[in-house]
């Protein structure tokens, strides 16, 4: 009798490509199921890695006001930080490698005597900056419709608070500070300089070097017309790009050309596209600079896009609420044309002009 063989050989081949499948199979099922369940998350703790381009929903994010905390709210953070400059200049960036948090503000550095020039070359306040992070931020901030003050992260508040940075002036006081910022010109400036002459209103103008080259005689108007030309830095870079020097260049750089030309100096400082770290924000502090930020803007430096006097007296007007600082280009024609009847409504709700002090 002839005793059949088993095939044991090809039973365990076929097993074995069977589990080998089935791994596979598991593999793929756990790889799909942690791409669903855990998305990639911002590691930024303030202010979740906001794109300054868009506007980003904010739900149950904690804020506070001047006088009191809120808890929760669920709202529109509103990011307005985007300037286009069509400088032919190039600026070399080096980038900076974040180090540790450091919250405490130097002391200004000494200034020279009446009479004296300013110590524009003094370059020894640089050594007192330390490690500071160079962590990016784009400046955004919580809109509202019920014509009560913009509100900020926490976070950023103790970021911005200990270096002299502000968003907002004396929310008790019914009261609206108006800047300008000028990369360039449209040719709209010298209407809003005959506009704010007409009723006798006072305006910050941030500029840049470029600004301050290719058009004297609007700068002349500012100075004489009794309005503060603030510094928008020389070639307009993004500040945490660059390194300690080079901040100092883009500040001084300006303020040196203003000082030569009229005898002024610049002690408000707007950074470009709104873009700014600790470190920056000491730097300047340390200079004697006061960081201006803003609580009303919108999307008005698009030369291209114009929507008419009423969108911008509309956006203006639904907007204004006490101690507001309100950013707008001057390179909107939009703007400019609205800017009387802005005023005027505004006046006659009971609103003054000041000038950010």
């Amino acid at each position: 009798m002839t005793r059949k063989r088993k095939k044991t050989g090809n039973n365990s081949g076929r097993n074995m490509f069977i589990a080998l499948i089935l791994m596979v199979l598991v593999i793929g099922l756990v790889t799909y199921l942690f791409d669903i369940t855990f998305p990639e998350i911002s590691d930024d703790p303030i202010i979740g890695g906001t794109d300054p381009k868009e506007t980003k929903e904010s739900v149950t994010t904690p804020h506070i006001t001047t006088n009191e905390t809120i808890t929760t709210t669920t709202t529109k953070a509103e990011s307005t930080s985007k300037e286009t400059v069509t400088t032919k200049q190039e600026t070399t960036t080096t980038k900076v490698t974040e180090t540790t948090k450091v919250t405490t503000s130097e002391t200004v550095p000494a200034t020279t005597k009446e009479g004296e020039n300013p110590l524009f070359e003094d370059r020894s306040v640089l050594n007192n900056v330390g490690d500071v992070s160079n962590k990016t931020y784009s400046w955004w901030y919580y809109p509202n419709s019920d014509h009560e003050p913009s509100k900020i992260d926490p976070g950023i508040a103790r970021i911005i608070e200990p270096y002299n940075g502000i968003h907002l002036m004396d929310t008790s006081e019914k009261v609206i500070y108006l800047t300008f910022d000028e990369g360039y010109e449209m040719g709209y400036t010298a209407s809003i300089l005959d506009t704010l002459k007409k009723h006798d209103v006072k305006a910050v103008f941030f500029i840049t070097g470029y600004y301050l080259d290719k058009n004297p005689e609007l700068v002349d108007r500012m100075v004489n017309e009794g309005h503060i030309v603030g510094n928008h830095s020389v070639t307009h870079p993004n500040f945490p790009d660059i390194e300690n020097d080079k901040v100092y260049d883009e500040l001084y750089g300006l303020d040196k050309k203003l000082y030569e030309k009229y005898g002024i100096r610049c002690y408000l400082f707007r950074p470009p596209a709104g873009e700014y770290s600790e470190r920056t924000l000491k730097i300047t502090d340390m200079l004697g600079y006061k960081t201006v930020f803003w609580s009303f803007a919108y999307d008005d430096w698009y030369t291209d896009k114009i929507r008419g006097a009423q969108y911008a007296y509309d956006k203006v007007m639904g907007s204004l609420h006490n101690g507001g600082i309100f950013l707008l280009h001057a390179v909107s024609k939009d703007n400019t044309e609205a800017l009387d009847s802005i005023i005027t409504a505004c006046k006659e709700q009971g609103y003054t002009f000041k000038l950010v002090h």
